[in-house]
């Protein structure tokens, strides 16, 4: 959700390199190429030296060398589509310059496009070959659908939110994708008039996997799905053999929960009473992937047994570049009309940490609060750690907006360079 975004350093020659030059992966500039093609964005006096296709272009080839390829996507054709499809005519008008950050932006309705490694990550986990029938059950503004349907045969997606439907189908018909197709309805259910599909993604979060979906998915096929509460999700990829799904966990996730029929089957809701942080010991990673259980959008962030302060583990954010981000989100339900403040508690240890050149780029513990339409309403920052220093013992008191229906915890260097390491990290509740 937060994450890589370019930024001008005042090397203006950008605008001169051919595009194809860049697309045919001549140029080896993976740490600058962020700064310099923000520049065409950035100084309106050159327009002699790059058109506004080439700076979409430029923007695009720096998201996937620095958000997909340096965070190990391989896939050659989730590559070639993500350079491909714009990603900037699937957001509102109002966020079009951050089109090409590694992050979800909203889309309205309560709902976000996923940021474009979320994209890439779910797509190379299917394996999508070219002659697949993909299902999608949450088309939002559609981008994930465009990055399939540049891969497969025929995209059929389906949307809960009728405008977003509606607009989606529109976004498809004027950008000329003629093999994707939208539904207007609950995803729960699936498609059965064009079943079996070869593949299945769900961009969603349903408590378990909806039956039909099981039994839309050919024998043989792939479906990748978040699963779990609503605060604490993590991806599964399911292989369809003879009849019977087997479960591959995979990273955490954070997605908005699948509405309609699946809500109602849903069994546990967050306690927005009691928010609590999960895993901040980071002992627990069930599938030995090298990534804490409970923490998503983890970047820059590994599990370390050097000198634990609590139990066998901590977690360690590493970054060289400015250019690059290193941190972990947690979100949670919270109620601030009864929770006025949070007491987290934390071990703290850092070495040669420099800020970066925004405000944003520093070591720090980040608490975003949403109001009820999910709408950010304020955040407060902690730490600002620059320097060296070892183990300590370190309290905060945030105070909670009472507006605030749900929270995000960001922890990590952000976009600062150096070394931090955190440990047994925990958040008790203060009533009003």
């Amino acid at each position: 959700m937060f994450s890589f975004r370019p930024t001008a350093q005042g090397i203006s020659r950008i605008c001169r390199i051919r595009i194809s030059a860049v697309a045919g992966r001549n140029l080896r500039m993976t740490n600058l190429l962020p700064r310099l093609a923000a520049v065409c964005l950035l100084i309106p006096i050159m327009p002699q030296a790059c058109s506004q296709q080439q700076k979409w272009e430029l923007l695009r080839e720096a998201m996937v060398q620095t958000a997909l390829e340096a965070e190990g996507i391989t896939n050659p054709r989730v590559l070639s589509a993500m350079r491909k499809i714009p990603r900037h005519e699937f957001v509102r008008t109002a966020d079009r310059a951050r089109s090409y950050e590694d992050t979800a932006l909203a889309i309205g309705h309560q709902q976000t496009i996923s940021p474009p490694y979320v994209v890439a990550y779910m797509t190379e986990s299917l394996d999508p070959q070219p002659e697949d029938r993909v299902l999608e059950i949450g088309t939002g503004s559609g981008y994930q659908a465009a990055v399939l349907g540049a891969i497969v045969k025929d995209v059929y997606t389906i949307e809960i939110v009728s405008p977003l439907a509606k607009q989606a189908t529109k976004r498809f018909k004027d950008l000329g994708y003629t093999n994707i197709h939208v539904m207007d309805g609950d995803g729960f259910k699936g498609w059965p008039e064009h079943a079996p599909f070869d593949r299945i993604i769900v961009t969603c979060s349903p408590e378990n996997v909806p039956q039909p979906l099981v039994d839309q998915l050919k024998e043989g096929g792939r479906m990748i799905i978040p699963l779990g509460e609503r605060y604490q999700q993590a991806f599964h990829l399911f292989r369809k053999e003879n009849g019977e799904l087997h479960d591959e966990k995979l990273i955490s996730t954070l997605f908005v929960p699948m509405t309609g029929e699946s809500e109602e089957q849903r069994r546990v809701q967050p306690d927005a009473l009691n928010p609590a942080i999960i895993n901040g010991s980071f002992e627990v990673d069930s599938n030995e992937d090298g990534r804490v259980d409970g923490w998503h959008y983890q970047r820059n962030a590994s599990i370390s047994e050097e000198g634990p302060m609590e139990g066998d583990r901590f977690l360690r954010f590493e970054n060289s570049d400015h250019t690059g981000i290193s941190h972990a989100l947690q979100g949670t339900a919270i109620d601030g009309r009864n929770v006025g403040a949070l007491h987290l508690h934390y071990w703290i240890r850092y070495k040669s940490v420099v800020p970066g050149p925004r405000p944003e780029d520093q070591a720090a513990i980040v608490v975003h609060f949403y109001d009820n339409v999910r709408r950010e309403i304020s955040s407060v920052v902690l730490g600002r750690w620059r320097g060296t220093l070892d183990w300590q013992d370190a309290k905060s008191l945030v105070p909670v907006p009472a507006n605030a229906r749900e929270m995000i915890i960001r922890i990590g260097l952000n976009g600062a360079i150096g070394q931090l390491d955190m440990d047994d990290l925990r958040m008790t509740p203060v009533r009003r």
